[in-house]
């Protein structure tokens, strides 16, 4: 067995980024239609088709007023709804009736509100002055025509979906979502429509990475569970290597059935690291075989979706066309003390408030504490450099 070269986990994020980086190249390309872009990447930079707003408009209901008539009385010529055009033209005394959105008027330079009018007919009495630009969003404000609104390698969400439906595009090129192969290993892991044994468990971690992978925007393939013997183990990660990027659950300790080691040496593998200082998730691997990056992720439950969301979804994103990946981390105050012994960085189950303000850990009995896992909605991470919190510290929160 070869020594194990154990990195910090922070060390061995920047490693997993770095190496993934270096090696990609560019993703293949196709075009998706916009109902079917979310959590995709973009492939192509995106420019305003036209001044956004196209006019100057109103931001609020009520009068296009010259400012410089301000403060006064005023004779209301006319009115003006969102989607209306503006064919009235303010001059000296006169206002425009008018509502959110609708486009200013010529001759008007700024809003004033109903709030702070009074109105007697076609008669209305401004009793403050207003300013230009009051409540106007002028022409150009948001966006330029031809100014670049989203670069390449930017993944697509709800708000991009709605800046591409505002610029009217229907199709949009992104990069192919990377195949993610799913090998779990061990003689103990049987499908889950079998009834196991008492010495026997469920392949769950297959799913849970499965769910995972299309969460971070790949396509998983699960395969055949491998057995504790050598030449199944390289075969089935020899199948693996053929996708983009292979997952592998179990069999990464030092015991004398945890294989994944000397089958990777046997398919030629270049290992980055093969532990993390970090709990749950120590004995980690990370390499390459065949052209193709690998994770040897532990066999325990928490211990491989904390090992995917640390450091195999970044390997993904980037895979998929991100640039940039980024770890979901936060700050809240403990609602209880917490402690653990320093020199790893550890990650525990917590329930984080519906405010985001304060988390609660959670009990629970080991990585393999699924139910305790199913109960919370963020791990604490517990520094490896400092020992204990009170109640009311910040500790930083990484969200699931």
């Amino acid at each position: 067995m070869a020594s194990v070269t154990s990195l910090s986990f922070w060390d061995a994020r920047r490693s997993v980024i770095e190496n993934v980086l270096a090696a990609r190249g560019t993703p293949a390309v196709e075009e998706a239609g916009l109902e079917c872009a979310e959590g995709r990447v973009l492939a192509e930079e995106i420019s305003a088709d036209r001044d956004y707003p196209p006019c100057d408009r109103s931001m609020r209901d009520g009068f296009a007023v010259r400012a410089s008539d301000t403060p006064g009385t005023l004779r209301v010529i006319g009115e003006i709804r969102a989607g209306g055009d503006a064919t009235f033209r303010v001059g000296p005394g006169e206002a425009v009736e008018i509502m959110t959105g609708a486009p200013l008027p010529e001759g008007a330079d700024a809003v004033v509100m109903y709030e702070h009018v009074q109105r007697d007919g076609c008669l209305i009495t401004v009793a403050e002055a207003s300013p230009p630009g009051r409540w106007v969003m002028a022409r150009g404000a948001e966006a330029r025509c031809g100014q670049r609104l989203l670069e390449a390698g930017h993944r697509i969400g709800f708000a991009e979906i709605a800046l591409l439906a505002a610029l009217g595009r229907r199709r949009v090129r992104v990069y192919r979502r990377p195949h993610i192969a799913i090998l779990a290993t061990g003689d103990e892991i049987v499908e889950l429509d079998c009834d196991p044994m008492e010495h026997q468990v469920r392949n769950s971690n297959a799913w849970s990475l499965a769910a995972q992978v299309r969460r971070a925007g790949g396509i998983p393939e699960i395969l055949p569970i491998a057995p504790d013997r050598l030449e199944p183990t390289r075969e089935l990660m020899a199948r693996g290597l053929e996708a983009d990027l292979l997952l592998i659950s179990g069999g990464v300790s030092t015991g004398k059935y945890d294989l994944v080691e000397p089958a990777a040496r046997s398919l030629g593998a270049e290992f980055f690291f093969t532990g993390v200082q970090m709990q749950p998730g120590y004995p980690l691997v990370f390499g390459r075989a065949r052209g193709t990056f690998f994770f040897g992720l532990p066999g325990n439950p928490i211990c491989t979706m904390v090992a995917f969301e640390v450091f195999a979804r970044a390997a993904l994103q980037l895979l998929a066309g991100e640039d940039e990946p980024v770890l979901p981390l936060l700050q809240a105050r403990l609602a209880a003390p917490f402690r653990h012994a320093p020199g790893l960085t550890r990650l525990a189950p917590a329930r984080l408030s519906a405010d985001g303000s304060t988390v609660t850990p959670l009990a629970w009995r080991g990585s393999a504490d699924i139910f305790a896992l199913a109960r919370s909605n963020c791990f604490l991470v517990a520094e490896a450099e400092r020992e204990s919190w009170a109640p009311g510290d910040l500790i930083r929160v990484l969200l699931r």
